[in-house]
């Protein structure tokens, strides 16, 4: 017998399949982040599906987040684009906020590619940078919140996911690979995550360096939790939108975030674009249940 949770995902998955023309198969779901959604306006979309149309599907309402599932063709790959996700800090229940990528995983997406806007930690790094996320520090996991937590159903995935890796190594060769010319130059690097929505004192912003990050946020690693828990590929990448540098006194603005975010939109787009047109369709696992 499936768990409340999986046939909840599988009524939406259901529900969403109606909405698809019947030869349309995914193969990789794109998650926009804060100020970066141009992007899904550029999918030749077979269907546009604003979140309050989706059954169980949750509403983004954080600034930067349209909240609309754009389905179709970008750079040749079949994709679903989240123009905007779902925060815990929103008030959102974690299970909430990775529902949609439970339901992709459920229509056979096999791969997730997931943006945020993030504070930058590392020194070397400015406003505006691209940073490939090669692993993780979830903070707020650390403190119990965790979206895998919680009655075990087995056709979801195993009850201890291994995390090592995390990020795979194939789409950060490749994503490398399709950056390597970008300007400024692409990073790699260390993401952070706490909950939010307020931003880190100074004795946190030294903690977080400390501990090794080189870049801090309020999203993706509940997302990548559960598209690793599912068996799916994971690829992150994060837009530097700001320094998080402990003793600035400059307050940060979400605005202003949002402005850096929407400048390196264009860099942005043609990494996620050249990464897709390079995914073959072979790179899908079986879907769950």
């Amino acid at each position: 017998m499936s768990s409340p949770l999986a046939a909840a995902i599988a009524g939406t998955a259901t529900a969403l399949r109606a909405r698809l023309p019947a030869d349309f198969q995914p193969q990789a779901l794109v998650i926009l982040g804060s100020g970066l959604g141009a992007l899904a306006t550029t999918v030749e979309a077979v269907a546009r599906i604003p979140y309050t149309e989706l059954p169980g599907w949750a509403v983004s309402t954080a600034q930067g987040h349209a909240g609309v599932l754009h389905c179709g063709l970008l750079a040749g790959a079949p994709v679903l684009v989240m123009q905007g996700r779902l925060h815990f800090y929103e008030g959102h229940p974690l299970a909430a906020t990775v529902f949609p990528v439970r339901v992709a995983r459920a229509l056979g997406v096999g791969t997730l590619l997931v943006t945020n806007a993030a504070g930058g930690l590392n020194p070397d790094y400015r406003p505006g940078d691209l940073m490939l996320i090669a692993d993780h520090v979830n903070l707020m996991g650390w403190g119990g919140a965790n979206p895998l937590i919680g009655p075990h159903d087995e056709t979801l995935g195993p009850r201890f996911l291994p995390m090592n890796p995390a990020y795979d190594p194939d789409l950060l060769r490749l994503a490398a690979v399709v950056g390597a010319d970008q300007t400024p130059a692409l990073r790699q690097g260390v993401y952070m995550m706490i909950p939010g929505p307020n931003f880190e004192t100074n004795a946190e912003l030294r903690a977080l360096r400390l501990l090794g990050g080189d870049a801090v946020g309020m999203s993706t690693v509940p997302e990548v939790l559960v598209a690793r828990h599912g068996g799916m590929r994971v690829l992150g990448i994060s837009c530097i939108t700001n320094m998080a540098v402990a003793d600035w006194t400059a307050p940060i603005a979400h605005e202003a975030v949002l402005d850096v975010a929407n400048s390196a939109g264009p860099r942005l787009a043609a990494l996620v674009r050249g990464v897709l047109g390079r995914l073959g369709a072979a790179d899908a696992p079986p879907a769950n249940g």
